[in-house]
């Protein structure tokens, strides 16, 4: 009897099974959406405002052009360097990169000196991007970093007297940017030349009817989610209307219009790794980046917000996340006893 027992004492204990959690259904899936894909998407998107920036910046249009390489090469390489330090496979074929790197050049003006745009391009590539694990793991919008980086570094190279260049540039180059125009009292910009792109500003926010066609394109191609650009009109504009009724001389259609407000909204806001997830989620966050703007707008020394409003929504992005996590069809999954 004793042998017995010691036998069955001696045999191994059964190996834990794994937890295995499914989500409930449905589940869809869709093979087409790759990233290259969808960065291809947004390079295509972009175009019209690379035309407006090259259009109304005619006179400027090799230092344009040479922000935008030198952003892109600084992004490209960076990203080959560090993949080849960490003896990971380059992913520049993502076009991820290329992407960065023109965002970021689109956000800056054409003024920008040659070392300002590299620091830019690297640190958003290295501070945005790297140090999280790459791509789809960053918390931060990586073009963003890198201009958030270089404007407190090199804050002279970026303020307000970087629009303005000197005579023979041009009548737009030589004049303020709008939301600099309309800090001062009375003053208010002509809204067909804010809808057009005739009008001073970083090379990607001039024309608003660009960043609308490019907007656009990606909402119907499903690249970005339309919640959060509705989000960001849908708070600007009501804090806008509120103001205006309260004697604002700034129109909600100024503010609509001004500035990188469309294109933060349809192209930076609109980053799938650093935005939430679930549709209701989305749009919060789109109401948070407008409301930002617009407390930045009215109340700080700054023109502009939408660097500033992205940055801090998207710290708030896993708690949005958490606040929307959506219920299972049915109803929720009974707790196992």
């Amino acid at each position: 009897m004793s042998e017995t027992n010691d036998t069955s004492a001696a045999e191994p204990a059964p190996a834990p099974q794994p937890i295995t959690t499914v989500a409930p259904s449905p589940h869809v899936g869709d093979k087409g959406m790759t990233t290259r894909r969808m960065m291809v998407d947004v390079l295509i998107a972009l175009s019209p405002m690379v035309v407006a920036a090259l259009v109304v910046f005619h006179n400027v249009a090799v230092q344009s052009l040479g922000v935008m390489a030198i952003c892109v090469v600084s992004c490209v390489a960076t990203e080959v360097l560090f993949a080849a330090a960490r003896r990971k496979p380059v992913s520049v074929g993502d076009c991820s990169a290329v992407v960065t790197g023109m965002i970021l050049a689109l956000s800056l003006p054409w003024s920008c000196p040659w070392y300002v745009s590299m620091i830019a391009g690297v640190s958003a590539m290295v501070l945005g991007k790297m140090v999280f694990g790459g791509l789809g793991q960053n918390i931060f919008n990586p073009a963003m970093v890198g201009r958030a980086f270089v404007m407190i570094c090199f804050a002279s190279a970026l303020g307000a007297k970087a629009y303005v260049g000197g005579e023979g540039l041009g009548d737009i180059v030589t004049h303020a940017t709008p939301l600099s125009v309309l800090k001062e009292p009375g003053q208010a910009p002509n809204l067909m030349a804010l809808l057009l792109g005739n009008t001073n500003g970083s090379l990607g926010e001039t024309s608003a009817l660009a960043c609308l066609l490019g907007g656009l394109y990606l909402c119907l191609r499903r690249t970005a989610s339309w919640e959060i650009p509705l989000g960001v009109i849908a708070a600007t504009g009501l804090i806008a209307a509120i103001l205006q009724l309260n004697g604002s001389s700034m129109t909600v259609l100024h503010h609509l219009l001004s500035g990188a407000l469309l294109f933060g909204a349809f192209f930076i806001a609109t980053d799938p790794t650093s935005s939430p997830l679930t549709p209701k989620g989305k749009f919060i966050f789109g109401l948070g980046v407008g409301g930002v703007v617009m407390l930045l707008r009215t109340l700080s020394n700054y023109p502009e917000g939408v660097m500033f409003s992205v940055l801090v929504m998207n710290a708030f992005t896993p708690l949005i996340n958490r606040w929307t996590i959506p219920k299972p069809v049915g109803g929720p999954v009974p707790s196992r006893t």
